[in-house]
Formats: structure tokens, sequence, C-alpha cells
């Protein structure tokens, strides 16, 4: 890999500024495309897109990938299959409020995930930098009044995201089990079975009456989602958990809401205010404090 692979700060940046970007998208085409049908068709022009980039590898790699079928399928269906689709399900039951809320716990899940199964050290500054991006997110969903949090009741759907969280944080302490194949290879595998996956709930979604309208909005959606919040994104989310660990990648999930604020007022006029620029200081601090030091061990054996 070229020595911007080598970078994980700067991976995981770009990576929560993709996810921010596929936020504020699916807000603007709200009505264009069904949540189910973009995640699975998101899925599928990833795959026929990254085929050439990855066919080579995976001649190379055939015999590996079948001989570990069983682990890239786990991997492949609690990550990009599974997350996505848990998520969708339960914000059509749930509340805005609720949804961010128990997505700024991801971070935490995914460190208590991989001190649970690998028995991963959590440190003093990795509790604090998670302590501080929480608050900031909390304070953001808040609008700066922490008390209308008391409004917080559990929905139906909140299982849903709860589980879409759980899967994702153990996708992300459990990547590291990934068979010795190509990078290549395996983002392929992982599109490929998010793909197939998501097509029943596709199947389902259209025979419940949802389905897309095929306009210019529509096409450049589901064109963009599976570029940069899938096909980019995985690949430096995965290459930063190999660089850096699960718990501190995770912590840069927190910068997501940060960059869908700015983005969305670039891109759908909405208002900055001063709540806003409270809670993205307590995040990025909280950043840069866990992630410091492991990151930087972590870049130099690399």
């Amino acid at each position: 890999m070229t020595p911007f692979f080598d970078r994980p700060r700067l991976l995981m940046t770009l990576t929560t500024i993709f996810w921010a970007g596929n936020f504020v998208l699916g807000r603007a085409i709200a009505g264009h495309v069904p949540p189910i049908t973009l995640a699975c068709l998101r899925w599928t022009l990833a795959t026929l897109i990254f085929l050439p980039f990855a066919w080579t590898h995976l001649k190379r790699d055939g015999a590996a990938i079948r001989e570990h079928w069983a682990i890239l399928l786990f991997l492949g269906a609690i990550g990009a299959g599974a997350y996505n689709t848990l998520s969708y399900i339960g914000l059509t039951s749930t509340e805005a409020l609720n949804g961010l809320v128990l997505n700024a716990a991801g971070p935490m899940f995914i460190a208590l995930s991989a001190w649970a199964l690998f028995g991963d050290r959590i440190g003093r500054l990795q509790i604090a930098g998670l302590a501080a991006g929480f608050v900031g997110v909390l304070i953001v969903v808040a609008k700066g009044d922490l008390a209308s949090l008391a409004a917080f009741h559990f929905n139906p759907g909140d299982v849903f995201i709860i589980s879409s969280m759980l899967s994702w944080a153990i996708y992300t302490a459990c990547v590291r089990l990934r068979p010795g194949i190509s990078w290549q290879s395996f983002n392929f595998v992982t599109y490929a079975v998010a793909a197939v996956g998501n097509a029943p709930f596709m199947a389902w979604e259209w025979s419940a009456g949802s389905r897309p309208v095929w306009d210019e909005a529509a096409v450049a959606a589901i064109v963009y989602v599976s570029i940069f919040p899938s096909i980019l994104a995985y690949v430096f989310y995965n290459r930063s958990v190999e660089l850096m660990g699960p718990a501190n990648t995770g912590m840069f999930l927190f910068l997501v809401p940060v960059f869908g604020g700015l983005l969305a007022t670039l891109a759908l006029g909405e208002q900055l205010h001063l709540f806003h620029a409270a809670g993205f200081a307590l995040i990025v601090a909280g950043v840069l404090l866990g992630t410091r030091k492991k990151s930087e061990a972590a870049a130099v054996k690399a």
C-alpha cells in the first residue's frame, strides 16, 4: 500500500466525511428511493464497480476464500449487510432523537466488544475521549438543552437500532479474524455479501408498495453512496482498524455528526448555532484525546 494508507487519522476523517454525506443525502432524497432499496442497490453497484480492481486478486485468493467462506460470510453479513438494514428498519418505528442518541453510543459499543471478545484494554485516555465525544454528541442532539433528553423513551424500533450498533461493533472487533487474503478480495466479498443479503429485504419493501422514483436525483444518490460511503469508506475503515485497533477507530465515528452538520449547512441551508460549536469542540477533543497515543504508536510500527 502507498503511504496514504498508512495514515489512519486521515483515512478515518475521510470516512466520516463520506458517511456524513450519506446521511445528508439520505435526507435530501427522501421520497425518491426507499431506504432498503438504496442499501441493496448501493452494495450491488459497489460490487460491480470494484470487480475490475479485485478480479486478479480474487483468482489468486480463490482457494483461501473457499476455505474461509464461513468467517467471510459472517463478517460481510454483520458488517455492511446487517448494519444498514437494521438501522433502516429501526428508524421506521422510532423517533429521530432516539436514533441519534443510540448511534452516539456506537464507539462505546465498539470498545466494549473488543474488550469482551478479545480482551483489548481500554485505557484512561480512551475512556476520557469516549466520555467527551458522547457528551458532545448529546449537546448537538439536544440543541444545547440537555434537559430535553428527559423526553427520551424506548420505542419498538430502538431494538433494531441497538442491534445495528452491536452488529457494527462486533464487525469492527472481529475484522482482525479476516483470512490472509488481499484487501481487494476481502472488500469485494464484503460488498457482495451485503448486496445479496439485502436483496430479500428490498423485495419485501417493493412488495409492500415502496418503490424508487427513477429520476436524476435517485441515480446521482445511488452512484454517490456506491462509491464514497461504500467502496472508499469501507477500504479506509478496515485499514484503520488494522493500523490502530477497533476502539481507536470507533472513536472517529463521533465526527459523523460534526461533518453532517457542516454539510447540512452547505447543502440544505441549515443554520449553525453556538451549541453546534460547543458540541463539535468536545467531539474533536474527545477523538484527539482518545486516539493520541495508540494511533501514533501503530503508525510507527506500520
